[in-house]
């Protein structure tokens, strides 16, 4: 049984603390970030809700798409921007691959339940709106880092028919360093933020929650992260063995990457994680 008490809570989901070279990894963000606004082609600050900060950044390859990857930030939901992940567009964007990097609102301005919704309308724009300014909304591709792999994962929870959809608007979907079981979260001292209680720690893990749809979905994490990071990782798998992509046969945990250096994988266009993702659009 897991001790899930305070101690081992703060330790096992402190990502800042468990990683002390968090900072050269955030100038890593930014530095890497720079470079794609720089260099690609992306239409900015997109709005595709009513929130203070529901807009996206789409990035789009020169000739037409063959797919689009929407990036759900992580954060913890309560930290950062779509800005310091920009990165991530660049091996995308080279494949022929749209890119609509999300931004939401963030706790405690909003709760984890309100940042599952605009995500939701995140993704349904892309549906109904991202062919006008150079997606694929054919082949779409639902992905997220810690936070927002939560998040993904929660698309697949989704109710898409009550949004208005005769099919889900993705084919597939991503989760990177993602928390499934939001159970031990109460416990956290971010708890300050994200104000969770019993119920709705259990109310917004997909683990325990039905499934809505079945498709692909990738899940990964970094080796060197904390034990409890690996663990929501192999529990996804195992609660979703449907989603299993073609020819997996386990998560991808990704030897000597943390939870702050695995994302920064997506910046290169021959790592296992970048491969995966692509793999997807096939």
């Amino acid at each position: 049984m897991i001790p899930f008490t305070v101690e081992f809570v703060e330790r096992e989901y402190n990502n800042r603390a468990a990683c002390p070279d968090h900072p050269h990894w955030f100038a890593e963000y930014a530095r890497r970030s720079a470079l794609a606004y720089a260099d690609l082609d992306v239409h900015r600050d997109l709005r595709y809700g009513p929130g203070e900060r529901e807009t996206l950044d789409l990035f789009v390859p020169r000739g037409p798409a063959r797919g689009t990857f929407v990036f759900l930030h992580g954060g913890y939901w309560r930290a950062l921007d779509k800005s310091d992940f920009a990165f991530v567009a660049g091996p995308f964007v080279e494949a022929g691959i749209a890119v609509a990097n999300v931004n939401y609102d963030l706790c405690p301005a909003v709760g984890i339940a309100a940042i599952v919704e605009e995500c939701v309308r995140a993704v349904s724009w892309v549906s109904r709106e991202g062919a006008r300014v150079g997606a694929d909304a054919s082949r779409v591709v639902v992905g997220g880092h810690s936070a927002g792999g939560h998040v993904a994962a929660m698309m697949f929870c989704t109710d898409w028919a009550a949004r208005g959809f005769a099919a889900p608007p993705f084919h597939a979907g991503v989760s990177v360093s993602g928390v499934h079981d939001l159970t031990p979260l109460p416990l956290f001292s971010f708890n300050v933020d994200l104000r969770l209680d019993e119920e709705a720690a259990r109310r917004l893990s997909p683990v325990l929650r039905p499934v809505a749809m079945v498709a692909p979905l990738l899940v990964a994490a970094g080796g060197a992260e904390t034990g409890e990071f690996v663990r929501q990782a192999r529990l996804l798998w195992e609660a979703w063995p449907m989603h299993r992509p073609a020819g997996a046969a386990a998560p991808l945990i990704v030897p000597g990457r943390h939870h702050f250096s695995i994302v920064a994988d997506y910046a290169d266009p021959g790592s296992a994680l970048t491969r995966a993702t692509l793999a997807l659009f096939d």
